[in-house]
C-alpha cells in the first residue's frame, strides 16, 4: 500500500513531464495519421428475406437470415463480387485505385474499400464503402447494395431475396483514419510509457 502511494506521489510530482510526454505521443499519432489519405464512409442497409416454410418458427427464419448475411459478408470481399459490382449498370464507380496493379493488390484494396456485417438478431445487412470522395463512397455502397438485390441468388439460391431498406448516405467528415481516436491513444500511450519509466527509476 505504501509503495503504491509512493508511486502515485512520484507521478503527481512529475505531472508536467508526464503530460508533456503524453502530448508528444499525441503529436506523433497525429503525424502518422496524416500520412494516410482521409476517406469518407457511406452506409446502406439491406434486408434479407428468407422464404418461410410451413411449420418453421420465426426465430429459425431470423437465424437463417443471419447465417445467410454472414456468408454474404464474406462474398462481398471476393474478386467475383468485385467484377459484378463494376458491371452493375447505372453507377459511375471510380476504378482508378484498382487499375494498373497486381491481382493481389487489387483484391487487398477492394477488401479495404467495402465492408458488410449483420445486425445481430435481425436479417439486416449493413454495407459500408470507403473513398476519398464522399460522393464516390456513396456511389460504391449503392452499387454493392444494388448488386446484392439483383444477383445475390447466384450465391444463396432463389428462395432468398434482398431489399434495400436504407439507401446509401455518406458521412460528413472523414471516417478513416480516426484522427480523434488516434490522438487520444497516442496521448495515453505517452502517459503510460512515462509513468512506467518513472516507476523503473525509483
Amino acid at each position: 500500500m505504501y509503495r503504491k502511494h509512493s508511486f502515485l506521489q512520484t507521478i503527481f510530482r512529475q505531472w508536467k513531464v508526464v503530460i508533456l510526454v503524453g502530448l508528444i505521443g499525441a503529436c506523433i499519432a497525429t503525424g502518422v495519421s496524416l500520412l494516410f489519405p482521409f476517406e469518407y464512409r457511406a452506409d446502406a442497409q439491406v434486408f434479407i428475406i428468407s422464404q418461410s416454410r410451413f411449420g418453421v418458427d420465426p426465430y429459425t427464419v431470423i437465424r437463417s437470415a443471419e447465417q445467410i448475411g454472414e456468408n454474404i459478408a464474406q462474398v462481398v470481399k471476393t474478386g467475383d463480387f468485385y467484377d459484378r459490382v463494376l458491371r452493375q449498370p447505372g453507377f459511375a464507380i471510380d476504378e482508378s485505385r484498382f487499375r494498373g496493379v497486381s491481382e493481389r493488390i487489387k483484391r487487398k484494396r477492394w477488401q479495404k474499400a467495402v465492408n458488410a456485417s449483420v445486425v445481430f438478431g435481425t436479417g439486416v445487412l449493413n454495407i459500408s464503402g470507403y473513398h476519398e470522395d464522399p460522393l464516390q463512397a456513396k456511389e460504391l455502397t449503392s452499387a454493392v447494395a444494388a448488386t446484392l438485390v439483383s444477383q445475390a441468388s447466384e450465391y444463396v439460391g432463389g428462395d432468398v431475396t434482398f431489399k434495400v431498406i436504407n439507401s446509401s448516405v455518406s458521412t460528413r467528415f472523414p471516417a478513416r483514419p480516426n484522427l480523434i481516436l488516434n490522438v487520444m491513444l497516442g496521448f495515453l500511450l505517452g502517459v503510460c510509457l512515462m509513468s512506467l519509466l518513472l516507476l523503473r527509476r525509483r
